[in-house]
């Protein structure tokens, strides 16, 4: 059984009751060491285009957020259930209520609750969280508890953890929280500016977390940061412009931030995706190779 086989097989054994929680352990166990062994390539999401292009490329797993323009924020169940039917690879669903900083009112993070406990049910793999406090830390009580209502799905702490200030201290912290993955830039705005950081995080892993880069990552940068980084988890969008269908245009009109074209639409390339894997995939065999 490879890895893909067993992140599908994972929430269908999570969702039988079983006294002895050892063998969800092992499975879940296996999935993360797997992981660390393989070369992930996540592809962030934000529609069932996105999401078919994504798998076409070749994409291990998918992140799915909604307005992933704005950083992304919690997609809808509808489109959690669309893109589920549609692909055949893992889905792990962002929980960012708002665009903006990651300290939330009482009223945010009970929404952040209740969306992760909504989209357990609905079968997906994984979430992708991050609370902070106003002085730069992880929020360690809303975190567990946030961790508690994920039960078995794998858990990743997003890019909130660019904003910590320390980020070796938010690492020790995640590991001891349990957390699967950390999606990070080096706290950097991009993983080229961020590498040197990446690096150090990626000797810390120890085993116990892996750390994924993302930000800034095309084939070209992943081609540049794959042998100096020594990530085996990259997280992209692939992202490409697509023009809109609309004949008929008013572009005087916006329907919001004034500096985004109405007539253009982000979407994931297959073959940006396609040309990742390929490079993904050359380094490994002459890791091997050597």
């Amino acid at each position: 059984m490879d890895f893909m086989q067993l992140a599908m097989f994972t929430p269908v054994i999570s969702n039988v009751k079983i006294q002895n929680s050892t063998f969800i352990e092992w499975i879940i166990e296996r999935i993360f060491l797997m992981e660390m062994e393989s070369d992930i390539l996540e592809v962030c999401v934000d529609s069932t285009e996105s999401a078919l292009a994504a798998q076409e490329g070749g994409a291990s797993r998918l992140e799915l957020c909604g307005n992933l323009v704005i950083g992304g924020t919690s997609p809808s169940p509808c489109l959690f259930q669309e893109v589920q039917a549609a692909v055949e690879l893992p889905v792990h669903i962002l929980i960012r209520p708002r665009y903006g900083d990651f300290c939330y009112t009482e009223h945010e993070f009970h929404i952040m609750l209740k969306e992760i406990e909504m989209f357990q049910d609905l079968g997906a793999q994984g979430v992708v969280i991050g609370v902070l406090c106003p002085d730069g830390t992880l929020d360690l009580t809303r975190m567990k508890q946030l961790i508690q209502a994920a039960g078995d799905m794998c858990v990743t702490l997003h890019r909130a953890f660019d904003l910590c200030a320390d980020p070796f201290a938010a690492m020790e912290q995640a590991k001891e929280l349990g957390i699967h993955t950390i999606l990070t830039s080096g706290q950097q705005n991009n993983c080229c500016q961020g590498k040197e950081l990446l690096r150090q995080l990626v000797s810390h892993e120890e085993g116990r977390i892996s750390i994924m880069a993302g930000g800034g990552i095309n084939p070209q940068t992943l081609k540049e940061l794959l042998p100096y980084i020594g990530a085996h988890a990259w997280h992209m969008s692939g992202k490409a412009l697509f023009q809109s269908p609309m004949t008929y245009r008013k572009k005087e009109i916006s329907m919001g931030a004034a500096s985004l074209d109405e007539f253009q639409i982000l979407r994931t390339s297959a073959s940006q995706i396609r040309q990742a894997k390929k490079i993904l995939t050359h380094h490994k065999e002459a890791y091997h190779v050597s």
